[in-house]
This record gives C-alpha cells, structure tokens and sequence, in this order.
C-alpha cells in the first residue's frame, strides 16, 4: 500500500483495491455530476438531487464541521429519519476524517446521552426540534458535546443557543472556510486511508449496553464490492430508502451501495406514505426487513378476503399456477409450454396487478435478512413472479457473509458464504465467520471484543448447519434456543415465523425455557385485527379492549392451532396471551426494526408469563 506522503501528490495513484470510501465517493461526484442519484418526496413531490448536489452540500458540511475544530478521529453523531440531509452529513464528516455514529430517532433522552458519551461525540446532527430536545434535556451529562446543528429549523427560528446552530448555518461557515482554505476539501480526501476507522454502529443492546461496532474504511470497501458481486447493481436501478440509515442495512443499500453502483435511491417522505411511494417509484431492486414482507403478504391475504367470490377464484387460481411455475425455476429448469401459456394468461389477469400493488412489479429481485423469515413466505414471492433471496450478515461483519443468488439458491437457507468469506461451524455449532469484513472491535470493549473475534474469527452467536453443498442454515440464536423440564431443545423462531406468517400476528415470544410445556406471547396485527373486528360486529373501544374480546381470542387460537399443526406435539404451544398494548418503536419492548426483544418481554411480561403455567 503507498504511503501518505505518496497520496498527498494525487488521488488517482491509490490503487483501486486501496481507494479509501471519500476517494471513490469523490471520484464519482467528478464523474457523475450532473447525473440524479438522490430523489425525495416532499409534500408530494419528488425532487431530484444530482452527484453534484451531494458532492457539494458534503464538501460544505464538512468544511463547516473542520472551521468548528473537528479534528480527524473525532466522532460525528447523527439522529434523523431516513433523508438526503442525512446522507450529506454523512459523507461530509466521513470525507473530513471524523468517525460517523447513527442514532435510531425513536432512541430515548437517555439512551442518547448513553450514545454521545460512550462515542465521545463532539457535534451532533438533530432531524428537528424533536430530536434536539432529546440533547437539550441531556446537556450537562454530555462533556464531550460542542455543538448541535439542526436539519429543519421549523418552529426553532427564534432559537439562541450557543450550543446549537442550523444546517444553514453550517453550510454557510463551510462556504466561508473553503473561500479561506480552496484546497482543504481535496487535502482531507487525500489524507483519508483505507484502514481509517470510518463508522461506528451500535447494537441493539438486549443483552446490555450497545456496544459500538468499530468499522473501518477496509471493511467498508469489501462490502462495498461483495453487495456488488451478488446483486450486481447498475446505474439503471432505483431503491426505495426507508429502513433507518443508523442499521447497518439502510446504509449499506441506501449509500454505499448507491456510490459502488452509481444508481439512484429515492427517499420516501414517511413511513406512513410508503405504500404510496413504492408504488410511485416501481424499485428494480428492492431489500427490506422480514416485518416489511409479512405486512405485504397480511394486505393481500386481507384484500383476498374481501373481494368477490370471482376475483378470490381468479387469485387462488393464478398464485396456484405461479407455485407451479416457480418449481421449475428453483431448479433452473425449463418451464413447460403449456404451464407457460396458463402463467402468462394469469399473470397479465392478476399476478401483475398484486405486484403492482406492493410496488414490486419492476423488481430484478427482492432481499431479505436482518431476522428470521418463514421459507412459505419466500414461496409466495416466488409464486407472485419475483425472486427473493434471503442473505446473512451481522453489523460485526460489516453486512453480508452469505447470500442466495439467482445463479446459486436455496429456499430455507441464507446461502452459501460470499466470495472472500469463511463460514465455518464451531463444536457447539456456532456460526463463525472470518472475513475482510470482520470489524476492529467494539468501540472501548476490548474484553467484549476479544470475547466476540477470536484469531480472525467471529463468533456470531448464531447455531447454524451447513449441508454438503456449502448452503447455511440459521437454527436461531444460542441465547434464545429453550431446553424445556424434560430435555427437549427448541428453537423458538421456526414456530414464531409461523406464527407471524398470519396476516393477524404481528410478531411472538415462545416461552419454556425449563418449564414443562412452550407458551407464546403474541403482538396483534392492529390494522387487519381491527378490520376482522368491524367486519363481525365485535365490540370494542381501544387497542386494549380489542386483545380482551372473545372473537379475537378465538381468531388467533385459530392461527395458533394451524402452526401447531405442524410441528411435533412437545414443540406446539399450549397456552398463549396477547400483548394489550399497542407497541410503537419508542417503546423498549421493541428494536428499531420493529421486532420484539425476547428478554425485556420475558422481563416485562414475567406476571403474564407465570399465569400461563399456574393453570391461569
């Protein structure tokens, strides 16, 4: 690798498997300027922003970040729903030589005061007034903090803070300091090295404080170039951006894979109009979340159910044909003439319009990954007329280790290990991964580090197997497998994707970690729930109430009686209760990925728990 004195001379000499993130990123910014690669909704309307824009509003930002006193090393902390703002300050503190941290937005006051003083934060970006507050309710806890600058202004315009400024204002102070210093950007660029450490990412924290995921230049440049591998991106495609850019999902697709593969991302203006925005947008490559598909499979489950006796004919009969059809192309064989002719008549009458619907029809694949998914729920994609390959990766791994491809799948596993990546299998059948990708560490844990990555490997906590052609499979976390009084090993999350393949259930607990029998607590899709409730005059006034009536007992007895038909009987579930209050991201019980952490539940819910098995 060349020294630093060697690239201070030029940019263009760094070897291409060298080149640092803000090299490649400027480097396409030059290239591609006047070429969109950011769209977002306001108000309804999509804007377009060009490589230009976002070069030039980064180069701003960090210049304005480097006249604060920001020196190289020091961590920048973003707090932001998913947005263009967030993707230039990103990039901005990142090309200056600053750490980037992303908080989720639904974190609370003092897990933001956890977060700024455990990264030792010096400046912080807050979407609104609503996130600053978080910060101003914190301040003296946080020494480490300089300055807060603020995305939008709106209802701050009077604000006089000297601990605060607008975006505006910073982009401003950037402008003056590159007017005083015109080659300070292009000498940040070229001081910036692979091996700099360039992201911190925290874990969720269900088993203790987050700890903070130490990822470098290199580990980035590896990702970048293996999610180029699989999916093979173009400048062609368009994502939708919606999962939060502090997961390691969202900003590996939203961002860095956007530079690797110069496409463009469009921004949804909220989750609540995502539906809308899909279906605006038409993505050509589309990953999200297991949650984010269960939903689309519980709408058209529902949307079946309240159509007429023809069109659930005409559905059941086309996504018959569709299961058929995708048989042969699993198997990479050819699809019989006359199943083709009976395919292309139903999907022209129905698949394409549930496409439609979801947004999907011009998607190449659909992704999956970041939790368990039920294989069932992978079929009907297929079924519907669209691929979908679910992948592996830990944020330790910066992403992905293994993943399905078109040319090489395998419903049920994650696939085989990427190019470049070790999968192996411990004796107690832990998942272990070593990789270019494999992170420094945790941020100031080196005991947690060295318990995690172990002469190269790590230790994912995850049981797996892999059968003779390479293909992984992911059992559940070793944490979270339960022995039950007799003996019995369970791994709770096959009967809990069940479970929530049901259009009525969001999400589940199976509990009987050594207890004589598996009892399950149970999240309601409020949404559908509710419909099922309006549609047979079923009594209720809130969400509570709503858990509490006996037809929506027995409904989801129903669904818990079809799961429980398919599993052996020590493995069904004998007594269930659901949850009877209505969750959002804010609350603790959740991850920011809307899924239920199994320890604060059992912990929370323990008097609920504890009735299930006194006969309650």
């Amino acid at each position: 690798m060349e020294t630093k004195e060697d690239m201070a001379m030029s940019v263009e000499i760094v070897p291409k498997e060298e080149e640092s993130v803000p090299q490649l990123f400027q480097g396409k910014v030059d290239k591609l300027a006047e070429k969109v690669v950011i769209r977002e909704k306001d108000f309804g309307i999509w804007n377009e922003y060009t490589w230009s824009d976002w070069g030039e509003q980064a180069q701003l930002i960090g210049l304005g970040l480097k006249a604060l006193g920001l020196q190289r090393g020091d961590t920048v902390s973003i707090a932001s729903e998913v947005n263009k703002e967030w993707m230039y300050a990103d990039l901005g503190s990142i090309c200056i030589g600053a750490v980037c941290n992303g908080v989720y937005p639904t974190d609370a006051p003092n897990q933001v005061e956890y977060l700024i003083n455990d990264s030792e934060t010096k400046f912080y970006f807050a979407e609104d007034e609503e996130q600053l507050d978080k910060v101003l309710q914190i301040r003296e806890q946080v020494p480490t903090l300089e300055k807060v600058i603020v995305f939008d202004m709106e209802g701050l315009r009077n604000l006089d803070d000297d601990l605060c400024m607008s975006l505006e204002a910073l982009c401003e102070l950037g402008s003056q300091y590159r007017t005083e210093h015109p080659d300070a950007w292009s000498e940040e660029i070229r001081a910036s090295d692979i091996d700099d450490l360039m992201i911190l990412t925290y874990t969720s924290g269900t088993t203790g404080p987050p700890k903070g995921a130490m990822i470098t230049q290199r580990n980035m440049r590896f990702m970048m170039n293996c999610a180029q591998n699989c999916f093979s991106m173009s400048s062609n495609d368009r994502q939708l951006g919606f999962l939060p850019l502090a997961h390691i999902a969202g900003r590996m697709f939203y961002v860095f894979s956007v530079i690797q593969a110069e496409s463009e991302v469009h921004l949804v203006e909220s989750l609540e109009t995502m539906n809308n925005d899909i279906q605006e947008v038409e993505p050509t490559v589309h990953f999200a979340v297991p949650r984010v598909w269960e939903k689309q499979y519980s709408a058209i489950t529902i949307m079946r159910k309240d159509s007429t006796a023809l069109g659930q004919w005409a559905y059941d009969q086309a996504i018959s044909v569709g299961y058929r059809r995708a048989s042969f192309l699993k198997e990479s064989k050819k699809i019989p003439l006359g199943l083709a002719i009976y395919y292309a008549f139903f999907n022209f009458a129905v698949l394409r319009n549930v496409r439609r619907a979801l947004g999907i029809d011009q998607c190449r694949w659909l992704a999956t990954a970041a939790a368990p998914i039920a294989p069932d729920l992978i079929e009907w994609y297929w079924a519907l007329g669209r691929p979908m390959y679910e992948l592996y990766g830990q944020t330790e791994c910066t992403g992905l280790a293994t993943c399905n491809v078109e040319s090489a799948h395998r419903i049920g596993s994650v696939g085989r290990a990427i190019k470049d990546v070790e999968v192996e299998l411990s004796e107690d059948g832990e998942i272990l991964i070593r990789s270019p990708g494999v992170i420094r560490g945790y941020w100031k844990q080196p005991e947690k580090t060295a318990d995690t990555i172990r002469q190269g490997w790590l230790y994912t906590g995850d049981v797996g197997r892999i059968d003779d052609d390479g293909y992984v499979y992911i059992v559940d976390r070793m944490k979270d497998i339960l022995i039950t009084a007799g003996g019995k090993n369970i791994t709770p999350s096959e009967i809990e994707n069940q479970l929530k393949f049901s259009p009525y259930i969001t999400d589940a607990v199976v509990v009987g970690d050594r207890r004589p029998y598996l009892t399950c607590l149970i999240m309601i899709d409020h949404e559908n729930v509710t419909h099922f409730a309006q549609d047979n005059d079923v009594p209720f006034t809130n969400y509570t109430s709503l858990c509490h009536t006996t037809e929506v007992t027995d409904l989801i007895g129903k669904e818990v009686d079809r799961v429980n038909s398919m599993f052996a009987q020590v493995e069904t579930i004998k007594k269930f209760r659901l949850i009877d209050q209505l969750l959002d991201a804010e609350d603790e019980e959740l991850t920011p990925t809307q899924k239920l952490k199994r320890k604060v539940v059992n912990e929370k819910y323990s008097s609920l728990i504890d009735e299930m098995y006194s006969g309650g």
